[in-house]
């Protein structure tokens, strides 16, 4: 039986969990670099596995490609979401789909570090004292300004309660926000324009959807203050990307934070490597090595399972009483 391991970037996944507890039977290969996009590339190149084990969403499973991998039995994604699957072609084509366990301070964390390093120029200070400089431009305290949160779920929670602990002022909005949500976590529910005029920092925390693409795009950015950041470590279509790149480049924003893209891995020639006041990072908001124990962990124990006859975490499932 043949296992792979995609979108290993770190080569990280060997050493994270005991995959020779599947047997000896378990052919393994390790992809530490992403298959690209062409999808007769990709099928030639997965064709022969009959297990596929799937960081979140780098790699795309629409239905013309499961329908390419006629070997393909159990497809396991880290995470029980996954947009990126066609779950019922997977069904359809007798593939089973299982997910695993996230950790939900990771991405948290790294929106704060990301308001932190957009106030404290962190980024650009460790350049110019590589650089043999010292002191570059004048940086803001945190404290007493407005932090607005975009989604007050399990992620943008945790992000309103580290502005609270630097003594923001947190205000939130989303489509389905209610008073009782904003008391439970003790910020101010306000609407939309409001969030987006009086906020210093915005952080996105929404899921992607119908409803949230593009919902930050260029009237959105132009009602933002010019002193303003914006932060997304959710989805990159959450922000119409084009419409981003103008704003920073025109100064209609002050900066951006961005740990999420349209396009990923994004492109060596996006537009957004060359602007000085956008601090980005590729799409590792999640990934500590707690995160990756869990997650190749639960792989393991989803593919153990699965083989003994008795699935786990199925995501695909006719019944949902059986995920």
């Amino acid at each position: 039986m043949k296992l792979a391991i995609l979108d290993d970037y770190q080569n990280a996944a060997l050493g994270s969990s005991d995959w020779t507890s599947l047997g000896s039977d378990v052919e393994t290969a390790v992809f530490d670099t992403h298959l690209g996009f062409d999808e007769a590339r990709i099928a030639t190149t997965l064709a022969p596995f009959d297990i596929l084990v799937a960081m979140r969403e780098r790699t795309r499973f629409p239905r013309s490609l499961l329908y390419r991998l006629p070997n393909l039995e159990l497809l396991v994604t880290t995470g029980m979401r996954n947009l990126a699957i066609d779950m019922d072609a997977a069904r359809e084509n007798g593939v089973v789909v299982c997910g695993t366990g996230m950790l939900a301070y990771p991405a948290a964390e790294h929106a704060m570090a990301l308001i932190m390093d957009l106030f404290k120029n962190i980024s650009s200070e460790c350049r110019l004292m590589r650089e043999g400089g010292w002191q570059g431009e004048l940086t803001e305290g945190l404290n007493g300004k407005r932090l607005g949160i975009l989604g007050l779920g399990r992620l943008g929670s945790r992000v309103a309660r580290f502005g609270q602990a630097l003594e923001m002022d947190v205000v939130a909005w989303s489509q389905n926000l209610t008073e009782d949500r904003c008391a439970e976590v003790g910020v101010q529910r306000v609407d939309k324009d409001t969030l987006l005029r009086t906020a210093d920092v915005i952080s996105v925390h929404l899921v992607l959807s119908e409803r949230t693409h593009k919902l930050v795009g260029a009237r959105e950015l132009a009602l933002m203050k010019p002193t303003a950041y914006l932060v997304n470590t959710s989805r990159g279509p959450i922000i119409d990307e084009e419409a981003l790149v103008k704003a920073l480049t025109d100064r209609t924003i002050a900066g951006a934070g961005l740990d999420v893209f349209d396009v990923e891995p994004l492109p060596a020639d996006h537009p957004l490597r060359g602007l000085d006041n956008a601090v980005l990072t590729g799409h590792t908001g999640y990934i500590v090595k707690e995160f990756y124990a869990k997650a190749y962990g639960e792989a393991v124990e989803n593919i153990a399972a699965w083989r003994n006859g008795k699935a786990i975490r199925v995501l695909n499932a006719p019944d949902p009483s059986i995920c």
